[in-house]
């Protein structure tokens, strides 16, 4: 019997300009690990740096120590596949069974779907055939050719039919938490997100719609899904880890100005108007005006976009596991007050409640 990773060689020696390729290819793979743990490391410098720079001169401004910067934690891991995933069992009918309701049109439908390739089809594609298999069976159901089916047959057709249609919901959800493109969203190895990568994503936030209302429409005989439709939204979910992104630039944005409001509070402490010198006041309100608030505004907006899309599509499910719930729930909720999103807007109008009170009390000039 063959190892599945061993092939007999028939008793010759092996190659050993096939030994130095192999040999050559390794080093490249190794080397490209490497390179893409260093892009990984260097992933949000700029923002970072954003903030470093915004809270060395703050502190400066304000006489008081600058902060130890703290990192911060990375996001969770997204749940494992037996958490994640419903089981669902196959539905046993035999071939006579089957071919019994040929004029369904769901024969040939069935024998793909149990080939070699069937059996290990993308989820998005299991899930395409359910949906075009509960069609057939519904259209069947209400055609002249279940009058024509004698009795036992019409009970089967009806069965299928209603097995089908109670089993989709789980099916949807499998297709949407099995994908690898929804679980790539979600990778630990991302960073925050660039000053110039808060562009409204577009295609992804398409993706995100087509998904929700192909959730919500599949049992809707009047709605027909397409393949290449589907694969091509998957497609704009493949480009970025959104999810991780987001969640990262909000956990570290949120850190750092809750480092920001800390320094005001030391400050404010100490006297009513905290800046020793007011000449230091222009140039750091100029730095918030070009620097700080366009990005804070960009991940703001770009952030409600995308968790807002994100929630409108986990509310159509018609299932959940509590595995994701308790992962939604710490990361992804829009009311959750330790969730990031929650964090960083309570940071944020703290930081802007700061700033209008130094102005008011050192100066005549209208808020930052």
């Amino acid at each position: 019997m063959e190892s599945a990773g061993f092939r007999p060689t028939n008793g010759r020696k092996p190659n050993r300009g096939a030994q130095f390729a192999i040999r050559d290819l390794i080093r490249l793979g190794l080397m490209m690990a490497v390179t893409l743990t260093l892009a990984g490391c260097e992933r949000g410098t700029e923002v970072k740096a954003l903030f470093t720079d915004y809270l060395q001169q703050l502190a400066t401004a304000l006489e008081v120590d600058a902060p130890t910067l703290a990192s911060p934690p990375n996001i969770a891991a997204f749940p494992e596949d037996d958490a994640r995933l419903f089981d669902i069992p196959d539905i046993r009918e035999g071939m006579l069974d089957i071919y019994a309701l040929r004029e369904c049109q769901i024969a040939a439908l069935v024998a793909n779907r149990n080939n070699q390739l069937g059996k290990v089809a993308a989820p998005s594609q299991r899930w395409l055939y359910e949906l075009k298999l509960w069609r057939r069976l519904e259209a069947c159901r209400h055609s002249p050719v279940a009058q024509r089916l004698d009795d036992e047959d019409r009970q089967r057709l009806e069965r299928l039919t209603r097995i089908k249609a109670e089993r989709m919901p789980k099916a949807s959800w499998n297709a949407l938490f099995g994908s690898e493109e929804w679980i790539a969203s979600f990778s630990r190895a991302s960073g925050p997100l660039s000053p110039d990568a808060l562009t409204r994503p577009s295609d992804a936030l398409a993706a995100l719609g087509y998904l929700r209302t192909m959730t919500a429409r599949q049992l809707d005989p009047g709605w027909q899904p397409d393949s290449a439709t589907l694969e091509q939204h998957l497609k704009a979910l493949r480009e970025e880890p959104l999810n991780a992104q987001i969640l990262r630039s909000l956990q570290l944005t949120a850190l750092r100005l809750e480092e920001a409001n800390r320094l005001f509070d030391a400050a404010e402490a100490e006297s009513s108007c905290p800046l020793a010198d007011a000449d230091r006041l222009p140039p750091l309100r100029g730095q918030v005006k070009d620097q700080l608030r366009p990005y804070l505004e960009g991940l703001e907006q770009f952030a409600s976009s995308w968790l807002g899309a994100v929630d409108a599509l986990l509310n159509v499910q018609k299932v959940s596991r509590q595995a994701i719930d308790d992962y939604r729930h710490d990361w992804l909720s829009l009311d959750n007050p330790e969730a990031p999103w929650q964090r960083f807007l309570n940071a944020r109008k703290t930081h802007a409640q700061h700033w209008q009170r130094l102005i008011r009390r050192c100066s005549n000039n209208d808020g930052v």
